[in-house]
C-alpha cells in the first residue's frame, strides 16, 4: 500500500434536519406526550452527498480537497467546522452570499431516511465558470462528484464541462444520488449517458437504479452503462452488500451485519471507502487499467465495512482510519463471475 494521492470532491453541502425522537410524531400517527404542546425539536447535522464523501475520504487518510460554494450563514459555518475537523482541504471552496441548502429527514422505524428539500436559490448551485476554473482538479488522482451538483442549474452543465476537461488527466467518479423529491428522475435518465461518457466509476444505489433504469436487471443496467462509456459500475444493495461490474466482469460482495441507527450517508461512505482503497493501491489517476476483479472485490468489501460503521452511528458520520478493523483476505471478499 502507498499514501493515496489527492482526491478532489465537487458538490454540495446540505444541512440535514432531524426530528428529536422525544418530540417527533411516530410513524403510527400517535402523538408523543409533549409534541402537540411544545412543538418539535430539530437537530441539525452537516451533510450533503459530496461533502459526506469528502469527510469519509479524509478520515480514512486520503488527502481530500472539496470544491463547494459555502454560505456565510450559520449552516455554512457548521459545514466548515466539520470539514476542517475531518481534515478536508477547503482551498477549492468558494465563499457564497446565498443561503445554505436544507434537507428535512424523516427517519422510519428501519432507519431509512426520506427527505424534503429547501434548495431554491441556495449557494450550492450558483457556480460560475470562473469559480470552477479556480479549483482546477486536474492535479488530483481522482475527481468525484454527483448528487444534485450535476442536475441543479445554473451550475450543473458547468460541472459537466469541468469533468470533460479533467478526464484526460484524472480518474472521474460520479454518484447520481437520485433525489426524486427535488428533481424529476427523467432528468437523470436523460443525462446519465453523458455522465457515463466521462466517468471511469459510476456508483449507484439500488433505489437510484430503480429510478434511472426501471424494470431492468442490475446486470443489464450495468451493460448499458458500460456501452455508454463507464468502465466500472458499482451498485450498492443496502444490507445485501454490493454488486460491481468491471467492463462486464462481475463481482458480488455480501453485506456486513451491523446494528443500524440510521442509513444516512451510508452510500457516500461506501464511495469514500471504495476510492480510498483504490487510491492506497495506486489504481487512481487513469482509466483503472490495472484494476482486476479480485482487486475490485477487495475494494468493495472494504467499502461495505465503511458503510456499515456509518450505519451504526447517527447521521452522516463515517469512520476514521483507526476505527477500521484489519481487512479480511481477498479470498473472502466476495464472489466473482
Amino acid at each position: 500500500m502507498q499514501t493515496p494521492r489527492q482526491v478532489t470532491v465537487l458538490g454540495e453541502c446540505v444541512a440535514d434536519l432531524f426530528a428529536d425522537p422525544r418530540t417527533a410524531l411516530p410513524h403510527t400517527g400517535t402523538p408523543s406526550p409533549a409534541s402537540h404542546q411544545q412543538g418539535m425539536t430539530l437537530r441539525v447535522l452537516p451533510g450533503g452527498g459530496p461533502a459526506n464523501t469528502a469527510v469519509g475520504l479524509a478520515r480514512l487518510g486520503t488527502p481530500t480537497r472539496l470544491m463547494a460554494r459555502l454560505s456565510g450563514d450559520v449552516f455554512g459555518r457548521l459545514f466548515r467546522a466539520r470539514l476542517l475537523e475531518s481534515g478536508v482541504d477547503l482551498s477549492g471552496a468558494q465563499a457564497a452570499a446565498e443561503p445554505s441548502t436544507l434537507a428535512v429527514a424523516d427517519i422510519d422505524a428501519g432507519g431509512a431516511a426520506a427527505y424534503s428539500f429547501h434548495a431554491e436559490g441556495t449557494a450550492d448551485w450558483q457556480w460560475t465558470r470562473a469559480e470552477l476554473a479556480a479549483g482546477d482538479p486536474r492535479d488530483s488522482a481522482c475527481v468525484h462528484t454527483g448528487s444534485l451538483a450535476l442536475v441543479r442549474e445554473p451550475g450543473g452543465l458547468l460541472v459537466e464541462e469541468l469533468l470533460a476537461g479533467a478526464r484526460p488527466h484524472t480518474t472521474v467518479s460520479i454518484d447520481p444520488n437520485v433525489r426524486p423529491a427535488l428533481v424529476d428522475p427523467q432528468v437523470y435518465r436523460d443525462r446519465i449517458p453523458g455522465w457515463c461518457a466521462v466517468a471511469d466509476i459510476l456508483r449507484l444505489s439500488q433505489d437510484d437504479l430503480d429510478a434511472v433504469a426501471p424494470d431492468v436487471t442490475v446486470e443489464a443496467a450495468c451493460d448499458g452503462f458500460h456501452a455508454a462509456g463507464a468502465r466500472l459500475v458499482v451498485v450498492t444493495l443496502g444490507a445485501r452488500g454490493a454488486f460491481a461490474s468491471l467492463e462486464g466482469r462481475r463481482v458480488s460482495v455480501p453485506g456486513v451485519p451491523t446494528r443500524v441507527v440510521d442509513t444516512v450517508g451510508a452510500g457516500d461512505a461506501f464511495t469514500a471507502g471504495l476510492l480510498h482503497h483504490l487510491g492506497e493501491r495506486g489504481l487512481l489517476g487513469g482509466r483503472l487499467e490495472r484494476l482486476t476483479p479480485e482487486g475490485l472485490a477487495a475494494a468493495c468489501a472494504y467499502a461495505v465495512r465503511v458503510a456499515a460503521l456509518t450505519c451504526a452511528a447517527a447521521g452522516p458520520n463515517p469512520p476514521w482510519a483507526h476505527q477500521m478493523e484489519p481487512e479480511p483476505g481477498a479470498t473472502r471478499a466476495g464472489s466473482l463471475s
